[in-house]
């Protein structure tokens, strides 16, 4: 249904977008360089397609290693969980770890395949919208720790991601809806275009249509991919994917990892950051009214939840991986399709937006 590549010198890869699961063998078979595969998934995932993928691998030596499901999950015991798995099996620094999941299965399998023997190959096969879009591609692997998200981790590039949108059909309709907000941030940050078509076609997405859902996907990892060829390692504008997830970040700390999905914490993120992008001026009320209304259409949260205070919120914003010099760097709107990451900004108009965050 697609494909594109990442563009990164030596560390170049290629996203497929296509139903089921038949060309993974050939593509897989393009990037390893041993039979020793570890498949790692969660206990969610694995009773609908762990078979079909041992299926599609026969011949070579598999391995797998099931994680517990859910984002409060994400810390480094899966890390150890999943290099232990590598170590029993006796896998070798030529072995391929496959991350068959949503994000969190990614970012563990991806951070433990950077560490193993100082690392080893590994790819993605998405299975949650939000991973489709956004964390399956860029390298960003890591894990969780009780007073900061993704505080621990590396940039670690797959060999492959392998996006089947028939996954997508087994997605509950929350987690749909989760990976919508990430599609939605493309069109807000570089992409005014996109944003109108899913003005136009949100509904064909909410309703799961496969040929809509695949357009998005592709739109999304171009944008994502373009920028991150830009600046890998975010010293400077991939930051720019960062819209709401500041906020976003806080909540889920502040909630609790899990409490509130995270594609859930960036949309209400990106309503606080429109927000005070039109306090300063940035942006006009249209826009800020487009924008909310969007992300209530796809039925997300836009307000922070009653239970977080603005001083809990600024205390978790303050351990952000963005921040300088204590300083909390922000990604507004400067234009319903343009972004920039700012510290300078009156830090009254943070603290109005975060005690009155209803847009």
């Amino acid at each position: 249904m697609g494909s594109l590549t990442v563009s990164l010198s030596e560390r170049a890869y290629e996203i497929e977008i296509c139903r089921g699961f038949d060309s993974f063998r050939t593509m897989l078979d393009l990037v390893t360089t041993n039979n020793q595969v570890m498949i790692v998934t969660n206990n969610v995932i694995a009773p609908i397609y762990l078979d079909v993928m041992k299926e599609k691998l026969s011949g070579l030596n598999v391995n797998t290693c099931i994680l517990e499901d859910g984002e409060v999950f994400k810390t480094l015991s899966a890390i150890e969980q999943v290099i232990t798995s590598l170590l029993e099996a006796r896998f070798d620094r030529g072995c391929t770890l496959i991350a068959l999941g949503g994000g969190v299965v990614g970012d563990i399998a991806g951070f433990a395949a950077s560490s193993y023997q100082r690392g080893v190959k590994f790819v993605q096969v998405p299975t949650t919208l939000l991973a489709q879009v956004d964390s399956s591609v860029g390298g960003k692997t890591g894990v969780n720790h009780p007073l900061g998200k993704n505080m621990i981790g590396a940039f670690y590039q797959p060999k492959l991601v392998y996006a089947n949108v028939e996954t997508l059909s087994t997605l509950p309709t929350r987690e749909l809806r989760a990976g919508i907000a990430e599609i939605i941030k493309y069109g807000l940050i570089a992409r005014p275009d996109f944003f109108n078509w899913l003005e136009e076609h949100l509904d064909k997405l909410l309703d799961g249509d496969a040929d809509y859902l695949a357009k998005a996907i592709k739109i999304s990892c171009e944008t994502k991919a373009e920028v991150v060829a830009k600046d890998e390692r975010e010293s400077g504008i991939r930051a720019i994917l960062n819209l709401g997830h500041t906020f976003g970040h806080a909540i889920e700390t502040g909630l609790g990892y899990g409490e509130w999905l995270h594609g859930e914490a960036v949309a209400c993120g990106m309503c606080l950051a429109a927000k005070m992008s039109y306090l300063a001026g940035w942006i006009p009320e249209e826009a800020l009214a487009k924008t909310v209304a969007l992300i209530q259409r796809a039925n997300l949260p836009t307000s922070l939840p009653p239970t977080l205070s603005a001083t809990e919120m600024l205390n978790h914003m303050q351990v952000d991986k963005k921040n300088r010099d204590g300083k909390i760097r922000l990604v507004l709107l400067r234009h319903l399709g343009e972004a920039v990451i700012s510290d300078d900004y009156d830090p009254k108009l943070l603290l109005e937006v975060l005690e009155n965050p209803a847009a």
